[in-house]
């Protein structure tokens, strides 16, 4: 962006903000959290279960199933990774026993996720015009079979790179931990672009996607971070729930992720509405007349 523009941007700077708080207002992604938050509790089993049995059909990545479970788990709920792990490792034991017909039934919750996802991003970009139900179908179906192999892509990946930070520890010193301190962060940054650019039903420009991703990183890093340390020393919900204390912080985790997201989405959708109007302003203001 040139300077120039730089300089208008920063002089509107207060105009943007309020009009981005009025959109999130008028948007109510309070409530869309909360709706997305129950769908993702109610799809969370299935969702897991289905993706870790797509990764089960390609033996290169059973070595990395590990690495798998404690970068999902680990962000789930901060500081009670283990305790959800091992509560959704055993409902997924219990899946094996089922028929054709429950199975189905796990996939098709799975896919209830994914839609109300696409239609509440659709939704943020104002976008009404949706795809036929058969191309819906086979892109929600192509996301829950293809994205357990990309997410197995990039922990194979990962681990590549940590052998060689590993590897060049020993001719720059400091190297490798510099760098396996940014890999979580850089993640998490292209998770959030993918996600602001793919599943909108229109052309997103990747430097909206990359603005909206990082406001949502930096937000979910600082969210970790709040959270851990509000879990570990104000054990509030242990005293009063009891063992049934992990179900009020898990929904109230998922949902203040699932803010975190569409604050993200956001402020991507409202960038492509910024410029426009910037455009429909500099072509409003009028030309000086000519010498006749």
């Amino acid at each position: 962006m040139p300077l120039i523009k730089w300089r208008e941007f920063l002089n509107a700077s207060p105009q943007f903000i309020k009009g981005y708080i009025q959109r999130c207002q008028q948007d109510q992604i309070n409530l869309v959290g909360g709706y997305l938050a129950y769908i993702s509790l109610l799809s969370l089993v299935p969702f897991i279960a289905v993706m870790f049995s797509m990764l089960s059909a390609f033996p290169m990545f059973a070595e990395f199933r590990q690495s798998m479970e404690n970068l999902l788990y680990a962000n789930v709920v901060p500081s009670r990774g283990d305790e959800i792990k091992d509560y959704v490792n055993e409902f997924i034991g219990n899946t094996r026993g089922m028929t054709t017909v429950g199975i189905s039934a796990l996939i098709v919750v799975a896919l209830l996720l994914i839609h109300n996802i696409d239609k509440t991003l659709n939704k943020i970009w104002r976008i009404n015009k949706r795809p036929r139900p058969v191309i819906s179908f086979s892109i929600y179906w192509m996301i829950l079979t293809l994205g357990p192999i990309l997410f197995g892509t990039s922990i194979a990946v990962s681990s590549y790179l940590v052998t060689l930070t590993q590897f060049a520890e020993d001719f720059t010193p400091g190297l490798s931990s510099f760098l396996l301190g940014l890999v979580p962060y850089l993640m998490s940054l292209l998770a959030f672009c993918i996600l602001y650019l793919v599943v909108p039903n229109t052309k997103v420009r990747i430097r909206h996607a990359f603005f909206g991703g990082l406001l949502a990183m930096l937000l979910f890093e600082l969210l970790k971070y709040g959270f851990a340390l509000y879990i570990t020393h104000f054990p509030s919900y242990q005293v009063i729930y009891g063992a049934l204390a992990l179900v009020p912080i898990l929904f109230v985790w998922v949902y203040l992720c699932w803010l975190v997201v569409l604050i993200g989405a956001e402020l991507t959708a409202y960038l492509k509405d910024w410029e426009g109007l910037a455009e429909t302003d500099c072509c409003d203001e009028p030309q000086p007349e000519e010498a006749s």
